[in-house]
């Protein structure tokens, strides 16, 4: 076998005038930049170098220097999931590739297509435990829809268009490309565009017409039918003929976490989110319903509650681009295996064609609807221990920003918050991980949707727990002049889980408390962590405080602007369905709460 020296024999004259030679590393390079790549998040390492030696002198793309491999993960999220397109982190081995796994899973939760690029030890090396050798294929393969290894340069150009093509079609998802150091400094003719051959892998995006007219026939006929509207519609770009299709329908629409924006919060017929912590007409909509029109929804456990209890009296008409989610939670009366927004497409004019003959009549649900809206509108009761209202900062920072804003969450409390107060008008705008639920989201995904869309005002709104596990990216923030505002509502506490030892643990709050406010010593100090990090910090503590310090952020655009808004730790998120019980079962506030689930 070849040393990591021995000398590639150089083609033909004929040969490279038609296919120039490159290193495997020109060759990751070249075929990025083809494949349409203007910006990657990264870190270099050992073995990832000769790839990055490379990448200096491009002038194509774009590359910012994390802190943290999950940090390039996620801002290669935050930069797909505002703006649509391929988000791409690259590693070197070992525990750069480890590091880059916390991202894939979420990004593989919550349909988002992006490509990871890891180094790998010398081929001749594998298999030995060399220094940071890692079978991160391997690691992956349950968290991505492929993982490829590269061991020979002339397969990289087929190799990266194959990813890409996987990670941007079908049902988006994240691909792993993990690439020896020996075949980035081999060369071999690099031939574009390649010959991408996928046995197997043949996405379905046009539905078959007979269950399109089956859909449409069981909508006609339809009394109080529900269109449950999931990411799947923002992934598709299915958003106007979702708004074409509901308003021709009449029908009410629920939009989940993951689908916050796919359809106006301000249109009449939006009854909000659904789920755990989703409004009640659209909680109880979805359990009084006699069809649920699922588009690009995976019937998820914080939406349905207890399976068995959800929507007890609905047939079930299920859209959805991945085959392997229909029937996976609920049995589909119609199943429609398609792209969201082709199969909008093409049920419009079925249901018009149907309806001519027989138009149903919602007027009925819609009285019931309407009287739960009345009953139970979403709103929250100011603390009553003199500090600042979590709910009220949050509808302010919507308010005063608009919906031309994005807004990326991490996960807990504040991320329900977030998802509720928050008038969404357009997908986009909301940025979170859904199904992992990952914390330490928030700041580099709004990191990377300020890359993607440098023109819009990006805010990440961040719990005091989750800002402590990715506030490093703040300096790359500040170094890479990426002017983004971030909302530290901080109750010094891991608020979720204190919320449930409230509810479920008889007010034991076990290893929750953060000691980042209210009367212990500030650990770390918030505003001093910014000042050290180059941004602008902010503490509020104050409910006239709050309107200027939002806009001073907002008119803050030289360095990123960090606002520690101190709140009440005894806020909490209402309504709410307890985990293991039906969604019939919701609760208001806790007043309203049975006995058992008291303090």
């Amino acid at each position: 076998m070849p040393s990591e020296t021995t000398p590639v024999p150089s083609p033909s004259a004929s040969a490279r005038a038609e296919h120039p030679v490159l290193t495997g590393s020109g060759a990751i390079l070249a075929a990025l930049e083809k494949l349409g790549v203007t910006d990657v998040f990264g870190l270099p390492g050992g073995a990832i170098m000769p790839f990055y030696d490379e990448l200096m002198a491009s002038t194509a793309i774009r590359h910012i220097l994390v802190r943290h491999e999950q940090g390039a993960g996620h801002a290669a999220e935050g930069y797909a999931a505002a703006s649509g397109r391929l988000g791409v982190c690259i590693a070197t081995s070992g525990p750069g590739a480890t590091n880059l796994v916390t991202a894939i899973a979420d990004a593989y939760m919550d349909s988002v297509p992006l490509l990871a690029i890891t180094g790998q030890v010398f081929s001749t090396s594998m298999g030995t435990d060399a220094f940071q050798e890692v079978d991160i294929t391997g690691i992956t393969m349950p968290i991505t829809k492929h993982s490829f290894l590269v061991t020979k340069p002339e397969d990289i150009p087929g190799v990266l268009a194959a990813a890409v093509h996987i990670a941007t079609t079908g049902r988006p998802g994240p691909v792993l490309v993990d690439v020896t150091k020996d075949a980035q400094q081999k060369s071999a003719p690099f031939i574009w565009p390649p010959k991408v051959e996928l046995p197997g892998y043949r996405p379905v995006t046009k539905a078959h017409g007979k269950q399109i007219g089956a859909a449409a026939q069981l909508i006609a006929e339809s009394r109080r039918p529900v269109l449950y509207v999931g990411g799947g519609v923002v992934r598709a770009g299915a958003h106007a003929e979702l708004l074409r299709f509901a308003e021709e329908t009449g029908a009410p629409v629920v939009t989940t976490l993951m689908a916050r924006g796919a359809f106006p919060d301000s249109h009449p017929q939006n009854l909000g989110m659904p789920g755990m912590h989703g409004t009640v007409p659209a909680v109880l909509g979805l359990q009084e319903s006699d069809l649920l029109i699922a588009l690009g929804a995976r019937f998820d456990d914080r939406v349905t509650g207890k399976v068995s209890e959800f929507a007890p009296h609905a047939k079930v008409i299920h859209v959805d681009i991945d085959p392997a989610e229909i029937g996976k939670i609920r049995a589909a009366d119609v199943p429609i295996v398609g792209d969201a927004r082709e199969v909008l497409l093409d049920l419009l004019p079925a249901y018009r064609d149907v309806a001519k003959q027989a138009k149903p009549d919602f007027s009925d649900w819609w009285k019931r609807l309407e009287s739960l809206r009345a009953q139970y509108p979403l709103g929250y009761t100011m603390p009553e221990d003199g500090l600042l209202s979590p709910q009220w900062i949050i509808e302010k920072i919507g308010e005063l920003s608009g919906p031309e804003a994005v807004y990326a969450a991490g996960v807990g409390q504040h991320q329900m918050w977030a998802a509720q107060f928050i008038q969404y008008e357009r997908p986009g705008a909301w940025l979170n991980s859904g199904g992992a639920g990952t914390m330490g989201y928030a700041i580099p995904a709004a990191m990377g949707a300020k890359v993607a869309q440098p023109d819009r005002l990006v805010w990440a709104i961040d719990g005091d727990g989750c800002f402590q596990m990715t506030n490093q990216e703040l300096a790359t923030c500040t170094i890479n002049d990426i002017p983004i505002k971030v909302a530290i509502i901080n109750n010094s506490s891991l608020g979720m889980v204190r919320q449930w030892q409230t509810l479920f643990y008889d007010g034991r709050h076990s290893f929750t408390d953060l000691n980042t406010g209210h009367d212990t010593a500030m650990v770390p100090d918030f505003v001093k962590l910014a000042d050290a990090y180059g941004a602008l910090g902010i503490r509020v503590t104050k409910q006239e405080e709050v309107e200027p310090a939002i806009r001073l952020a907002m008119e803050t655009n030289d360095r990123p602007v960090v606002i520690d808004f101190v709140v009440s730790r005894d806020a909490m998120v209402w309504p709410m369905v307890p985990q293991g019980v039906g969604n019939s079962q919701v609760q208001y506030a806790r007043d309203h709460a049975p006995e058992w689930e008291r303090e």
